[in-house]
């Protein structure tokens, strides 16, 4: 079967009522990104950080896959489809998706903050005190700005192996995440599903541009694989 790889964004989850990232004024539910999303943030005010992520991950809870994330899971019957996300929500999990690569980590996991090996999957709330094995705090299993992205090399490897690249709800400007465009082969078709696109069809060989949300647009690229 023809690989099918899935690059997603904040757009994927907005419609089952996911906040994006960050809104146009540099604000995640109303903080400064850097104040909850950089080991910084977190070594100056952990309950702080540690809250916030609490908060979204009681939110997690309360949503569930939007028609999206199903038409992908559904795509699996006819194609190899591998998804690599910058979410943090399982909302592709929950959908039944059965290969999903989260580049900038999970919300329903935590790690110890010496050991980042020592991963441990975490459902309710995250404070301090909680410790790892070896006794050191537990943080959330994100990636912070200014960290590496440990799974990056493994979404390059997936990447090369795309028969078709599909982009959703991306801007496609937040590194290394959009790089991995760089590593498709040459002239394979590409989706880019976004209701407000940041690129043009004339940026890539073999390019299409769905402007719609990801319900929709999914949607959309099924019937349009239908004929690939």
């Amino acid at each position: 079967m023809k690989n099918i790889v899935v690059l997603t964004g904040a757009g994927m989850s907005a419609e089952s009522g996911i906040a994006t990232f960050r809104d146009a004024d540099g604000l995640w539910e109303g903080h400064d990104v850097m104040e909850v999303a950089s080991l910084e943030g977190f070594y100056n005010n952990p309950e702080l950080v540690l809250d916030f992520y609490n908060q979204r991950r009681a939110q997690l809870k309360l949503v569930k896959p939007n028609q999206g994330h199903l038409s992908l899971r559904k795509l699996e019957e006819n194609y190899n489809v591998y998804i690599v996300t910058q979410n943090v929500d399982d909302l592709h999990e929950r959908a039944g998706s059965s290969s999903v690569l989260h580049l900038h980590g999970e919300l329903r996991r935590a790690r110890s903050t010496k050991n980042e090996q020592l991963v441990y999957n975490w459902e309710e709330d995250l404070v301090l005190g909680d410790l790892c094995e070896e006794k050191s705090q537990l943080r959330p299993h994100i990636v912070w700005f200014g960290e590496a992205v440990p799974m990056i090399d493994k979404a390059v490897e997936v990447v090369e192996k795309a028969d078709v690249l599909v982009v959703i709800g991306t801007s496609m400007q937040v590194y290394p995440a959009a790089g991995l465009v760089n590593y498709i082969q040459p002239d394979i078709p590409v989706y880019f599903i976004d209701p407000n696109p940041s690129i043009k069809e004339s940026d890539f060989n073999n390019f299409t541009i769905i402007k719609s949300g990801a319900v929709k647009g999914v949607a959309t690229l099924v019937n349009q694989l239908s004929h690939f």
